[in-house]
């Protein structure tokens, strides 16, 4: 089963910037409860692209390079790169619909 993969500062330019297909990125925390609650949301998103879509996460805490470089001043906030370019983002707890909306922008 494939499931949200962790991402920090370090691998950030590699990962997303260099990566073939479009990254959806979820910048959360493990005190936020909204996170807690996108956690499995994202796990079954990994899992259904897979090889179409690289879902990865981003513990702001430990990572705070890449939420500062990208404006994030919420979490959970996704944002989804294609190309290493933002292409949209979501800041919120939003259900499963939401998500896949936002996957098909960068597919089509």
């Amino acid at each position: 089963m494939s499931k949200a993969l962790a991402l920090n500062d370090a691998d950030f330019s590699k990962e997303v910037s260099e990566s073939a297909i479009p990254v959806l990125i979820d910048f959360w925390a493990t005190w936020c409860g909204p996170c807690q609650t996108m956690g499995p949301i994202l796990d079954s998103v990994a899992e259904e692209y897979d090889g179409k879509v690289k879902v990865m996460k981003v513990n702001v805490d430990s990572n705070p390079l890449t939420p500062s470089k990208f404006g994030v001043r919420g979490i959970p906030t996704l944002i989804l790169f294609k190309g290493g370019e933002v292409v949209d983002r979501i800041v919120g707890a939003v259900p499963r619909n939401t998500v896949d909306n936002l996957i098909r922008k960068a597919l089509n």
